[in-house]
């Protein structure tokens, strides 16, 4: 018997049967990809030059599925299920925002340094609903990305809503998105009016 956060994570995940075909990716891909990339623009989140948040939900993960398919050319069932089983954690489930961390130095060295001085970096990125408490994120629920010299230059976070929250999100509340570690302090209060409308519509109510 399915437990209720298996049947949610059922509903809400992507299915191998809502998969294009490698053929049919290959035939349909370039307005595919130009409707994904124009989508990923509302949801991305600049917190300075060096740390975007990409906020996923059921579409950007579709693209990066349909990509990895047919990069490594995956067509037995098995291979399928092993990306679902990947990407499918990261769908938001209602109640939540589910989003990849990127920190990005052109420069090696610089990168090398910054990611070093950047320890727990992910766990300072943060959400507020206007009138209500910061959410910080729970990152890399998966495994651990950072280590006893640095951190990654790539997180996963989960930020997780009280249905108070979502209700003032809902009647018009503004958002802000920020991060609290000091060597990169900043915030963005409110976020765009394109980008909260595309979160709101990742939430159930």
């Amino acid at each position: 018997m399915q437990t209720a956060t298996a049947q949610t994570h059922a509903k809400l995940g992507i299915t191998r049967e809502s998969l294009m075909t490698l053929e049919a990716y290959s035939k349909n891909r370039k307005d595919f990809r130009a409707r994904v990339l124009a989508h990923k623009q509302a949801r991305k989140v600049h917190l300075g030059p060096y740390i975007t948040l990409l906020f996923e939900d059921e579409l950007t993960l579709r693209y990066q599925i349909q990509e990895m398919l047919r990069i490594e050319k995956i067509f037995e069932e098995s291979g399928i299920q092993d990306e679902l089983d990947a990407y499918n954690p990261l769908v938001p489930e209602g109640s939540n925002w589910k989003a990849t961390m990127l920190i990005e130095y052109a420069d090696v060295d610089e990168r090398r340094r910054e990611l070093a001085a950047l320890k727990g970096v992910e766990d300072s990125v943060w959400v507020r609903v206007e009138g209500q408490a910061k959410v910080l994120a729970i990152a890399d629920e998966d495994l651990e990305r950072e280590n006893e010299q640095k951190t990654s230059s790539v997180h996963f976070l989960r930020f997780e809503l009280t249905e108070a929250m979502k209700q003032a999100l809902r009647a018009g509340a503004a958002l802000a998105v920020g991060v609290d570690h000091p060597r990169v302090a900043m915030a963005l209060d409110p976020v765009p009016a394109d980008t909260r409308a595309s979160l709101l519509g990742d939430l159930r109510f």
